[in-house]
């Protein structure tokens, strides 16, 4: 079985050559370590290998996990289902939440950074393909509510994630990938202030070069870097 460290190795190459077919930097590309249920000491041996981004679903593992890795390198965010109840702890934990939207959860965000003089990084994710299982703005409303939460001062619009419907073929996914990138060039051409169009959180394990090929600057990787989950 490969470690933690060949395992980024392999996925930061092929990283590398998906950046490189599409003209792009490699380096234009994070890799999110996906740590659900990941202990503590699979995760250190990734940042002990150089990885300095971790991506959580649940606020309550990832206070433990926090408590237990105190290494000042390291990035946190949140990726996973946020609910408005939990806002204040994801201020308070993570430098960039990928999963707002809607305006309710803005709002109370934007309320719980104001609280601490904070102004919260967020994405926006947008449900690309129109599953009602997903959670995300539909794609024809993302405009209107990138447009209402520029306006909150506690609060940093840097981008837009999916999670597009999952296919065995990752050329299937491709088309949702897309859409997302050409949503982030028009929300770009129209100027609105406090946003910043700077990231496209997309592409797992299954399909992170397509999404590498399609714009990614962030991909969430899980299970190729750690092993399936228990």
């Amino acid at each position: 079985m490969e470690s933690v460290a060949q395992q980024l190795e392999r996925i930061r190459e092929k990283i590398a050559e998906a950046a490189l077919r599409s003209g792009r930097n490699p380096e234009s590309v994070q890799i999110v370590g996906v740590t659900k249920t990941v202990p503590v000491e699979r995760i250190a041996e990734a940042a002990q290998a150089g990885l300095r981004i971790f991506g959580e679903n649940y606020i309550q593992e990832s206070r433990e996990k926090m408590a237990l890795l105190p290494i000042p390198e390291i990035s946190w965010h949140f990726i996973g289902r946020l609910q408005s109840n939990k806002a204040k702890h994801a201020v308070l934990c993570f430098d960039l939440i990928h999963s707002v939207h809607n305006e309710k959860l803005a709002l109370e965000i934007n309320r719980q950074a104001r609280k601490i003089n904070r102004v919260q990084p967020v994405l926006i994710q947008v449900n690309t393909g129109g599953e009602s299982a997903k959670t995300g703005v539909p794609p024809e409303e993302a405009m209107d509510l990138v447009n209402r939460i520029s306006r909150l001062q506690n609060l940093s619009v840097r981008g837009l994630m999916t999670m597009p419907p999952f296919f065995d073929a990752p050329e299937k996914v491709r088309p949702f990938f897309r859409a997302l990138y050409d949503l982030k060039q028009k929300i770009t051409d129209t100027g609105m202030e406090n946003i910043s169009m700077e990231h496209l959180s997309m592409g797992m394990t299954g399909d992170f070069e397509v999404a590498v090929e399609e714009g990614a600057t962030l991909v969430r990787i899980g299970t190729a870097l750690f092993g399936k989950r228990t």
